[in-house]
């Protein structure tokens, strides 16, 4: 089984509560802690008299095939055979000045992320396994006022959903296999 994510741009305005809801679950000081495990950026295209404007959620994709797993030198990133999570043990991370970061070069979506300090140990969403465990969602799809987002077994997401791994904004790693399905906005 790979758990996955499934993302309607259609429904998405761009409010940001799911990466505001994600920082206070995980207690992050705003000011203090300035990385995201969630990005949400704008999609511009076209121009006057048919401007488009959609937004991108992004996160950890826990691939099929993660390239961090394979980059890290000392194992600290590893994929749970039972749900295809990814997930990081910042006990092992050997930080980013010591390693540079290695996991986050090789990601075709820049996830793993660091502090400011030197010796920061890299973070990203693990899709609120904690949560998962007391079976709930990821916070974030929990916080979603416009029921953008949903998380569960990626089989499962694409029967209820359809989708595919196209986007806008979005460029689908074969190599990777990022475990997402979109509804994209609809070109007008």
């Amino acid at each position: 089984m790979q758990i996955g994510f499934y993302f309607d741009q259609s429904r998405c305005t761009g409010c940001y509560t799911c990466l505001i809801a994600c920082k206070d679950w995980h207690e992050y000081e705003l000011e203090k802690e300035p990385r995201d495990w969630i990005r949400i950026s704008a999609v511009e295209k076209g121009k006057f008299p048919a401007p488009s404007l959609s937004y991108l959620f992004l996160t950890c994709l826990h691939c099929v095939n993660p390239a961090c797993v394979a980059a890290c030198p000392v194992g600290a990133i590893t994929k749970r055979e039972s749900d295809g999570i990814v997930t990081v043990d910042r006990n092992t991370c050997l930080g980013y000045s010591t390693c540079g970061a290695a996991c986050q070069v090789t990601c075709p979506y820049d996830i793993p992320q660091f502090g400011t300090d030197p010796d920061a140990k890299m973070e990203k969403c693990d899709l609120c396994l904690e949560r998962w465990q007391g079976g709930k969602k990821p916070i974030c799809v929990e916080a979603c006022p416009t029921r953008a987002l949903d998380a569960g077994p990626l089989d499962k997401l694409r029967a209820k959903y359809g989708g595919s791994g196209q986007a806008e904004g979005f460029v689908y790693s074969s190599e990777s296999g990022p475990s997402i399905c979109f509804k994209p906005k609809s070109k007008h």
